[in-house]
């Protein structure tokens, strides 16, 4: 009886040893699918002008206030003073700065450091190339007077950081389809851009000139 009991608490002994060491590898593999995954995307983008002018910034990942102003107040003082033959690569600990300069403008990505740098410097272009097919030659000024487009482009070809869609042809048609309903839905005389304003945060409504919640231009009812 003695042995038969010993042989059972071996048994279950191992059972539970066998449980746990699947428990453990599911957990490694999940852990790694996640990991993977989050290398995937990225976790902001910030248009700065030469001057340090915010232009367009969206965070992707999870960011306090006070993280996203020290990572604004980084990419002033390690973007910007650098010249153009120095790499656009700055890491930057648990990620990293990769950006392309197009005429005044800086296109900043933040990315984990997994990231394959080269594929964010072409998603970088893509989103260049969606704003020029839809502004015809982006500028600084499209930017500034019609960041709501700018958003609406990023976020059709983006979604939490990652790259959804990287036809420019199919974007702009779906961005142009969206215009065309909210002008079916826009009363006579109403500002048609501001239809859009209840998607952007306080911050972007500001930086379109307009109060957060009110219609019309610069606030205006």
């Amino acid at each position: 009886a003695a042995t038969t009991s010993q042989h059972e608490i071996n048994t279950n002994k191992h059972n539970a040893t066998t449980t746990t060491k699947t428990t453990m590898a599911a957990y490694d593999r999940a852990a790694i699918k996640s990991k993977a995954a989050a290398a995937c995307g990225w976790n902001f983008i910030v248009l700065m002008s030469r001057q340090g002018k915010i232009r367009l910034s969206e965070f992707f990942s999870s960011y306090t206030e006070s993280q996203k102003k020290r990572i604004l107040r980084d990419i002033a003082a390690d973007v910007l003073p650098r010249q153009a033959k120095m790499c656009n690569i700055i890491e930057k600990g648990e990620y990293k700065f990769i950006y392309r300069r197009y005429a005044s403008l800086y296109f900043i990505v933040g990315a984990p450091v997994e990231m394959n740098e080269l594929i964010v410097l072409e998603q970088i272009h893509l989103f260049v190339e969606a704003l020029d097919g839809y502004f015809n030659s982006v500028c600084e000024l499209d930017l500034v007077f019609s960041l709501h487009k700018s958003l609406m482009i990023l976020f059709e070809m983006f979604i939490g950081g990652m790259l959804c869609e990287s036809n420019r042809r199919e974007v702009l048609q779906k961005i142009v389809e969206a215009e065309e309903m909210v002008e079916q839905m826009t009363k006579p005389g109403e500002d048609t851009s501001s239809q859009l304003d209840d998607g952007l945060s306080f911050q972007e409504q500001f930086q379109l000139g307009r109060k957060p919640g009110a219609r019309g231009p610069r606030g205006n009812r």
